[in-house]
C-alpha cells in the first residue's frame, strides 16, 4: 500500500502521516515510545522552477521510473503522408526524449482502420490507416489512451479494429471498451519495480460514453475518484489522464477544475489532461500536479494561431514511494513535424505558462479566469455561434442537429452556454477582471511570429 504523499518509506528514517489538513507530518520515534510530529509543507506551485520547467516533491529517495506523456496524436492532414512514409520523422528532436523514458503514453485521437462509415456528429471526423500504426511503434509508445471524442468516429467495428491493431503491436489500451465496465477498467502495469495504475476518462462527447454498449469512459468524476481510491491499495503511483475542457481557452472551466481537484483529493499522484488543443496552466493540489492541458502533440491544425502550434511533453519521475517530480518539454508543431523549443522560445513559453498557472492557486482564480473568457466571448460571440449552427441546421439538418445536441448534452458546451446566459441575465458579464479578458484574447487570437511557424 502506498504511504500518503509525501512519504518516507524507510521506517528507520521515519514514516509519513497525513494530519487531515493537507499537510504531511514526519513521525520520528523516540526511545521512550513517544512520537515527535514535525509538520512538512508539501511543495506547491511556488516551488515550480519556471526556468527549467521542473517541479519536485522533495522525496529523499531516488526515482526508479520515468514515464513520458504525450497529448493528441492523429495521422491526419499534413501528418498523414509523413507518418506513413517515414514514421520517425514527424517527432523531430523530441524522439530521443521520448525514447529516453521507460514508458511512453499517448492519446490516440482517431481510429486506425479501413472499415466503418463516418459518424454523424458535432465535430470533425478523423481516421488514419492501419499502416499508420508504424508511427506509434517507431517511438515506441507503450500505452494508447482511447477515452477521447474521435476514437468512435467510424463506428464500433472501426474502434474494435483499432484496439486490436494497437494491442497486436505491443500497445496496451485504456479508456474505451465494449461496455461501461470495460471502458472504466484502469490499466495496471509494473515497470522497473514500480506498480502504476492509470485511469483514462473523457467527456463522452456526442453521447459516446459507454453504457451497456460500446463507448469511452465518459464524464463521471465520482467514479474516477472511487477507482483512484481502490487503485491506491495496490499501486505505488496512481495517474489519471483526462480528455476534457473547453477548446482553445487559457484556463480550465470551473467544472473541470472542481472535478480534477476532487480526484486529486481521492489520492491521485498526477493528473494530466488534453483536448483544449492549447496549453493551459498547472496547479499543485496537496502534492498532486494537475496539468490542465498539454496542448496538441502530433496533431496538425491548419492555422497560424500561436497557441495551437505549441504544446509540451510531460515527464513524470516515480518510485515505490510515488511521484518524485515532473518536467515539461515544450515544442512547436509545423507541417514538417515537431521541434523542441529552446533558448528564448522556451523562456517565452514558460513565461506564458506561468501566467496561466499562478492564478489557479488563488481560491477565486479559476472563477475569475472563466469570467474573463465569458466576457471576451460576449453577446457577439454567442450570436455568431448560434448563427453558424442555424445555418448548418438549414443546409445539413443531421449535422446541425448533432451540433445543437452536443451543445446541450456535453459538459463543456452546456456549462459554457448556461453560465454565459446566466451572467447576461444578472447583468454581471461586464464585471470580469480586465487581465483575464486580455489573457483570453491572447490565447484565442495571437498569431505566429515567423512565417515558417505558420505552416
Amino acid at each position: 500500500m502506498l504511504p500518503p504523499r509525501p512519504g518516507v518509506s524507510d521506517p528507520k528514517a521515519g514514516c509519513a502521516h497525513n494530519d487531515g489538513f493537507g499537510v504531511g507530518v514526519h513521525r520520528f520515534p523516540r526511545p521512550s515510545g513517544y512520537v515527535i510530529l514535525i509538520p512538512v509543507k508539501r511543495p506547491d506551485i511556488e516551488a515550480f522552477d519556471w526556468d527549467a520547467g521542473r517541479w519536485e516533491t522533495g522525496r529523499p529517495s531516488r526515482p526508479a521510473l520515468e514515464i513520458v506523456f504525450a497529448a493528441d496524436w492523429a495521422p491526419i492532414r499534413a501528418f498523414d503522408a509523413p507518418m506513413a512514409r517515414s514514421p520517425e520523422a514527424v517527432y523531430g528532436d523530441l524522439l530521443p526524449i521520448l525514447r529516453a523514458g521507460d514508458l511512453r503514453v499517448v492519446n490516440v485521437e482517431c481510429p486506425l482502420s479501413d472499415v466503418g462509415a463516418p459518424a454523424v456528429k458535432s465535430g470533425s471526423v478523423f481516421r488514419g490507416r492501419p499502416a499508420h500504426v508504424a508511427a506509434l511503434t517507431a517511438v515506441p509508445f507503450d500505452v494508447a489512451l482511447m477515452a477521447n471524442n474521435h476514437v468512435f468516429d467510424f463506428g464500433v467495428e472501426s474502434f474494435e479494429q483499432t484496439r486490436a491493431l494497437l494491442e497486436a503491436h505491443g500497445l496496451r489500451t485504456v479508456g474505451a471498451g465494449r461496455n461501461a465496465a470495460e471502458a472504466q477498467r484502469p490499466l495496471r502495469l509494473t515497470a522497473r519495480g514500480v506498480r502504476v495504475g492509470i485511469v483514462n476518462f473523457s467527456e463522452g462527447e456526442d453521447l459516446t460514453a459507454a453504457g451497456r454498449g460500446p463507448g469511452v469512459f465518459g464524464w463521471d468524476p465520482e467514479s474516477v475518484a472511487a477507482i483512484v481510491r481502490r487503485l491506491r491499495r495496490g499501486a505505488d503511483a496512481v495517474i489519471v489522464v483526462a480528455h476534457a475542457g473547453l477548446e482553445y481557452i487559457p484556463f480550465p472551466p470551473p467544472y473541470v477544475a472542481d472535478a480534477f481537484r476532487r480526484i486529486a483529493d481521492a489520492g491521485a499522484d498526477l493528473i494530466v489532461a488534453h483536448h483544449p488543443h492549447v496549453p493551459q496552466g498547472i496547479e499543485i493540489r496537496n502534492g498532486c500536479p494537475i496539468c490542465y492541458s498539454q496542448g496538441n502533440f502530433a496533431f496538425f491544425q491548419e492555422t497560424d494561431l500561436h497557441y495551437r502550434k505549441v504544446g509540451f511533453l510531460l515527464k513524470a519521475q516515480l518510485s515505490g514511494n510515488g511521484l518524485h517530480g515532473i518536467e515539461i518539454i515544450p515544442y512547436r508543431i509545423g507541417a514538417a513535424g515537431l521541434r523542441r523549443l529552446r533558448g528564448g522560445e522556451a523562456r517565452r513559453f514558460f513565461g506564458a505558462l506561468r501566467r496561466v498557472s499562478m492564478p489557479l492557486a488563488r481560491p477565486d482564480g479559476v472563477e475569475r479566469a472563466w469570467h474573463g473568457f465569458l466576457r471576451h466571448y460576449g453577446l457577439r460571440g454567442f450570436r455568431e455561434e448560434v448563427g453558424r449552427l442555424m445555418a448548418i441546421l438549414a443546409e445539413d439538418p443531421p449535422k446541425g442537429a448533432a451540433m445543437f445536441r452536443n451543445r446541450i448534452t456535453t459538459m463543456q458546451h452546456r456549462e459554457h452556454w448556461t453560465d454565459f446566459l446566466s451572467r447576461v441575465m444578472r447583468g454581471h458579464l461586464d464585471r470580469a477582471p480586465r487581465a483575464f479578458v486580455a489573457l483570453a484574447e491572447e490565447w484565442l487570437t495571437r498569431r505566429c511570429r515567423a512565417q515558417s511557424d505558420r505552416r
